[in-house]
């Protein structure tokens, strides 16, 4: 099986990451469905540790030998990488102006986040869900020397997930891709435009003082459906401190938590969705962390595959209010 690689499209620049081995993962080209694996055959679940690669990481409070129950979070290679090992070297046959590829290499990790077998995040208790928030933000600390690393959670075969029990994926990227180049971009350009200002805390304050599209807010962070949501329900999860790295940060958690369960509350369950986290790239500083929550309610066509336009038929600021309604 080929390594995965990394190939740069002639025409817009743009990188897509060639991970022939993925295609072996459960319903890779169909999908499934979401409690098609239940509790009784789930190899994230307590006690089925064997099931899975050695974990490379676990948060045991009572102690205990690797790879064995009593754990509350758990990290494993994922089995089906789309990130390997290599040195970043061109390979040997790239042609840099027509056919540029280079090896994909980095790390990538599945989070389990909780040892029972729950499947949506909106479902973990207070404690749970703290406690796999904050393995995450140590997983991405330990991952600190790649170009850029992000974290996602996909939920329902729908978002992604090939097995329903929670969880999270982290990648450890070698470059930094480029829709988090252009906002790192876009916060030096303003902050330099509007001496030493910062592009998101000034939308926050904005948007709380508008308040239409402002969802929830507590001490730490604040919720909104964001100006220019680019599907129905869109969330956004700002920290109400300015500080660029997720997991340098210790706030936010509460509203994380409140995010997906207010989407729960709205459409009588968990919907099926993507969350990700948006974090400083290596070295930069002008950034400002923010998780981004969206329903996996409409579908992609071909104007949105074509154009890079996406059309939302839900104005953010329904979406606000409603959610509003379910606090």
């Amino acid at each position: 099986m080929s390594a995965p690689e990394v190939r740069i499209d002639q025409l817009t620049g743009l990188r897509t990451i060639l991970a022939p081995g993925r295609a072996g993962r459960p319903h890779g080209f169909g999908r499934a469905a979401a409690d098609e694996k239940g509790a009784e055959a789930c190899p994230f679940c307590t006690g089925r540790e064997e099931e899975t690669p050695a974990e490379v990481y676990a948060v045991r409070p009572d102690g205990g030998e690797p790879d064995t129950p009593g754990w509350t979070s758990r990290v494993v290679p994922n089995l089906y990488p789309a990130l390997g090992a290599g040195d970043n070297a061109p390979r040997p046959d790239s042609n840099p102006d027509l056919f540029a590829s280079r090896p994909a290499a980095g790390a990538h990790e599945v989070i389990v986040n909780a040892p029972e077998h729950v499947t949506a995040m909106a479902e973990l208790s207070e404690e749970r869900f703290r406690g796999a928030i904050a393995t995450w933000r140590e997983r991405m600390r330990a991952h600190s020397e790649a170009a850029y690393v992000h974290l996602v959670v996909n939920e329902g075969a729908g978002a992604g997930a090939s097995l329903p029990h929670t969880h999270a994926q982290l990648y450890a990227l070698p470059f930094v891709p480029a829709a988090v180049a252009r906002e790192r971009e876009r916060a030096g350009a303003y902050s330099e435009r509007m001496t030493g200002s910062g592009l998101l805390s000034d939308v926050l304050v904005e948007e709380v003082r508008r308040r239409e599209r402002l969802v929830a807010i507590d001490e730490e962070a604040a919720l909104i459906c964001p100006w220019a949501s680019r599907s129905p329900y869109e969330l956004r999860v700002v920290p109400r401190r300015p500080e660029p790295r997720f997991e340098r940060d210790e706030t936010g958690t509460a509203m994380i938590r409140a995010a997906v369960q207010l989407l729960a509350k709205r459409f009588g369950g968990p919907p099926e969705l993507n969350l990700w986290v948006a974090t400083a790239p290596r070295g930069a500083e002008e950034f400002h962390w923010h998780v981004d929550i969206a329903p996996r309610l409409s579908v992609k066509a071909g104007f949105e595959l074509g154009t890079g336009v996406d059309i939302n038929v839900y104005a953010p600021e329904r979406a606000a209010a409603e959610l509003r309604e379910c606090t």
